[in-house]
């Protein structure tokens, strides 16, 4: 079985207007961007009266190496999303207010293809190859999880900021 760590978890709370459609898209492409593959492992959305509660988990991951994979998993929990009619440069526009709660967990899978997972001898080897062989490169990889998270939140830190001030 591959070995997975999680690394960093970070969380952002935004409330106030957006265009969810454009948050949702905004944050894909960012994933394509960067060549993650995501999945989008759940989406559950409740209507009540004018309001809606919308919970996705996406999956996002990226092969660095035959040994190093990163996944990132994000989740989002949208609570009184409603409709609203907004003036931006001078033109209506529909848009949405509510709460949005993303969180984001960071890590590094070592042995994706559980290659090294055969027998306890290969096991035994795995570790030592960790521990002894390729420490920088573990911590390298490492890092590359932390800024990954790190870039997304903040990237979408900043697009609901510009949102919020038009």
């Amino acid at each position: 079985m591959a070995e997975k760590d999680q690394i960093i978890e970070e969380k952002l709370d935004y409330s106030g207007l957006v265009k969810f459609s454009d948050l949702y898209e905004y944050t894909h492409s960012w994933f394509a961007e960067e060549d993650y593959g995501v999945v989008e492992e759940k989406y559950a959305e409740k209507i009540s009266g004018n309001s809606k509660e919308i919970d996705i988990d996406w999956k996002c991951t990226k092969q660095l190496s035959d040994y190093f994979k990163l996944e990132l998993k994000v989740g989002w929990e949208i609570k009184g999303l409603v409709d609203v009619e907004v003036e931006v440069d001078g033109k209506k526009k529909k848009m949405q207010q509510g709460k949005i709660k993303l969180k984001f967990k960071g890590m590094l899978v070592k042995d994706p293809k559980s290659e090294w997972d055969t027998s306890p001898g290969w096991r035994f080897l795995r570790d030592v190859y960790n521990k002894y062989i390729v420490p920088q490169r573990v911590d390298a990889m490492e890092d590359k999880v932390k800024s990954d998270v790190q870039d997304v939140k903040e990237k979408v830190k900043a697009y609901l900021d510009l949102t919020a001030k038009r």
